[in-house]
């Protein structure tokens, strides 16, 4: 029972995942990450470091996730390709360097880090003007490789697809929200994929795992997710193109502040 327990609740959580990813152009960590500790903690699961598994496991459903939503909003002219081509490369030494650090810290420090960073990205969201803006281009190279080293650094170590990241700084560099919540997916693979092969070869010999746990990596999850998410994110990609920038915002906003400001009160007071 409360195995079946756990596999519903993980379903129900990858079909609002795919939703999020479709309409907001994220991974769906920032649900994900959440859901898979609250479902191995109340199943009895606590190892030293259960919020590293539930990162790494997070990180392998957006593999699957961001290539569904970047295809879909690629159909629709959404995807800067150039964009993701240049900043790639960083972007991927990041996400690996990201593994490390998170494995470097306790369960406990890194629900911390994961609650203070959204919460700050969610105010930034609702409160926020449309006007602010850093440039009204692209930077160049050398910038844009930083941004993409600490896009990969940070969305690997969170857990998340970088949508939470790159959303924002895109639109502040004047690029229209429809192309960024398109464009960000893209960067989501660049990520994922060498994250979650990094967790899987590192996480050995820690206690009270999950069943079936491969390194970091809960293999059962990671399937289970990316058969729901596969399902519901085109209806995200829909919505998405369906609202407003400011309603896009708003959601956007309101959900990270809910499920990290969540994460952060866990962190600090258990």
């Amino acid at each position: 029972m409360d195995l079946l327990i756990l596999f519903l609740a993980i379903a129900a959580s990858g079909a609002v995942a795919g939703v999020i990813s479709g309409l907001l152009g994220v991974g769906g960590g920032i649900i994900l990450v959440p859901a898979f500790f609250h479902a191995f903690h109340a199943l009895g699961y606590e190892p030293a470091q259960l919020m590293q598994i539930c990162v790494a496991t997070s990180t392998g459903t957006i593999i699957f996730t961001s290539l569904r939503s970047v295809t879909a909003h690629a159909k629709r002219g959404a995807v800067d390709k150039g964009l993701i081509l240049s900043w790639g490369p960083f972007i991927a030494v990041g996400a690996i360097l990201g593994v490390f650090a998170a494995a470097a810290l306790r369960s406990q420090q890194l629900q911390v880090v994961f609650g203070a960073i959204g919460v700050t990205l969610g105010l930034y969201m609702l409160l926020g003007k449309r006007s602010w803006r850093i440039a009204d281009t692209l930077p160049g190279r050398a910038l844009g490789g930083l941004y993409g080293w600490l896009i990969g650094f940070f969305s690997a170590l969170m857990g998340i697809g970088g949508g939470s990241f790159t959303v924002p700084l895109l639109t502040a560099y004047s690029v229209p929200p429809h192309r960024a919540v398109g464009t960000s997916p893209g960067f989501g693979m660049l990520i994922s994929i060498p994250a979650f092969l990094t967790f899987l070869a590192t996480g050995w010999g820690i206690a009270g795992k999950p069943p079936m746990t491969v390194g970091y990596v809960n293999l059962p999850s990671v399937v289970l997710i990316t058969g729901m998410t596969m399902l519901t994110v085109p209806l995200g990609v829909k919505l998405a193109h369906r609202l407003s920038p400011a309603h896009l915002r708003l959601v956007f906003a309101l959900t990270i502040l809910l499920l990290a400001g969540n994460m952060l009160r866990k962190g600090i007071w258990g």
